[in-house]
């Protein structure tokens, strides 16, 4: 899941010492280890982890692609007076994907004005790598192209917004997708898990109640009592029985 971010306003940033946060990473990382210390000695305050809170945002660090300096213009203004300090523009969209994992953002602003297909594409694929949110803006679109783009994993596909007083809510709205989405996939990951666990655990049952002649709850005890004694999980013990039980039956 995308890391969160804890918050406070950007007035108070100072006396963390980072003063120029996107130029110092270390900076960035002592000011939020130092905030979360002061908040944790504060009785009877919950720790809401946030990516991003209205204008408190801490260290949000957002890259703006965009080939057209009038157009990146525009949304680092309106950036600004959201009140992003901590902004990178990439104009060449050469070696991209390296580029993207070089200076680690995370969120990513892409204008494409009018693109073909193929650019499109490349974007598309850089969604599918880098794992943060993303928001596309272009000038026309097709029904295929948004859907391509919600494959690709884009939180926003923006057509015709490019105004600079959209951005702080697209900028929102963004965040809260990407986080959103990603609560999903792992949820799915975790079902998908358990009920391979589930089957693993039940055919290991079955190994063992042929095996040894017991019935589904002492093989199931069996399995419990084995994990518990070598610490481990019981679908890992149950993992076990059945690669030891293909193995002999080859």
């Amino acid at each position: 899941m995308y890391p969160l971010h804890l918050s406070v306003p950007l007035a108070d940033a100072s006396y963390l010492g980072m003063s120029n946060p996107c130029k110092n990473p270390k900076a960035r990382k002592r000011g939020v280890l130092v905030l979360a210390l002061l908040l944790q000695s504060i009785p009877k305050i919950d720790l809401v982890p946030l990516a991003y809170v209205g204008y408190m945002t801490l260290n949000l660090k957002i890259l703006v692609l965009d080939e057209n300096p009038i157009r990146a213009a525009i949304l680092m203004e309106g950036l600004s007076e959201a009140g992003m300090t901590c902004v990178e523009w990439v104009a060449d969209t050469t070696d991209l994907l390296a580029r993207i994992q070089a200076l680690d953002p995370d969120v990513v602003l892409v204008d494409l004005e009018n693109p073909n297909r193929d650019v499109l594409e490349q974007m598309f694929q850089v969604s599918r790598i880098v794992k943060r949110p993303i928001a596309m803006f272009v000038d026309q679109s097709d029904t295929a192209m948004i859907a391509a783009s919600v494959d690709a994993g884009v939180s926003a596909y923006i057509v015709g917004g490019l105004q600079k007083d959209r951005i702080k809510p697209i900028l929102d709205m963004t965040i809260s997708r990407f986080n959103a989405f990603s609560r999903l996939q792992s949820e799915l990951e975790d079902t998908k898990t358990e009920l391979q666990d589930r089957k693993t655990i039940d055919r290991a049952k079955g190994i063992l109640m042929k095996q040894k002649g017991i019935s589904e709850n002492d093989a199931y005890a069996l399995l419990r009592r084995t994990a518990m004694n070598n610490k481990k999980k019981i679908a890992d013990i149950a993992a076990s029985v059945v690669t030891a039980a293909d193995l002999l039956n080859e």
